[in-house]
């Protein structure tokens, strides 16, 4: 019972490494210390952005959120505002692709577009995992019976490990990132620092 809270939290650690990995590539090349790596730009993109909307938010929303609307009526407005933002999940997706498209392809002039459309996108990402980590995951592990859990577990136990994900796609990109990221946040030298 309550086994998709554990697996929430785990999704949530596994996303908050790529995000904070993705935040210390980008600062690294603003200040000067890495040089663009645009295909680990592609891969943390798409895991902090393919993860969250293929996989754990229409959980969220399908079972976790439905469950603590009848249980906690109170909980509505926060709820609304979180399920209003997974669906601006895609645009703001999309926001992203396009500022590393135009990064990639106009250079050095195009950075701080995007690296402050990462910060903005980072923020958001933050400022949601922890709503639902301090307001609404307590909630429903005070509120919610045994027969809520049975469905919410069922439905989150489908999602495999977050670092795997369906036939280990997930896995790979996250191995595919650790290995081109610089260290400390990778084993790669890939666009490594300057000498």
């Amino acid at each position: 019972m309550k086994r998709a809270l554990d697996i929430i939290h785990d999704e949530h650690r596994a996303l908050a490494a790529v995000l904070s990995g993705l935040s210390a590539v980008v600062e690294g090349i603003h200040q000067g210390r890495y040089e663009p790596d645009f295909e680990l730009l592609d891969a943390m993109i798409a895991y902090v952005t393919e993860l969250p909307e293929r996989v754990h938010h229409p959980k969220e929303d399908h079972y976790l959120f439905a469950a603590l609307r009848k249980r906690c009526p109170d909980a509505t407005s926060v709820l609304d505002g979180l399920q209003a933002q997974h669906r601006e999940g895609p645009a703001k997706t999309l926001e992203l692709l396009r500022a590393l498209k135009r990064f990639r392809i106009g250079g050095a002039s195009e950075l701080p577009a995007f690296r402050k459309t990462v910060r903005s996108y980072v923020d958001d990402q933050w400022q949601h995992m922890s709503t639902e980590e301090t307001k609404v995951l307590p909630l429903a592990s005070n509120l919610l019976t045994p027969r809520d859990w049975a469905g919410i577990d069922a439905a989150f136990g489908a999602n495999d490990n977050p670092w795997d994900g369906p036939a280990g796609v997930y896995r790979q990109l996250f191995t595919r990132i650790v290995t081109l990221a610089p260290a400390p946040i990778g084993v790669g030298d890939a666009g490594g620092p300057k000498h």
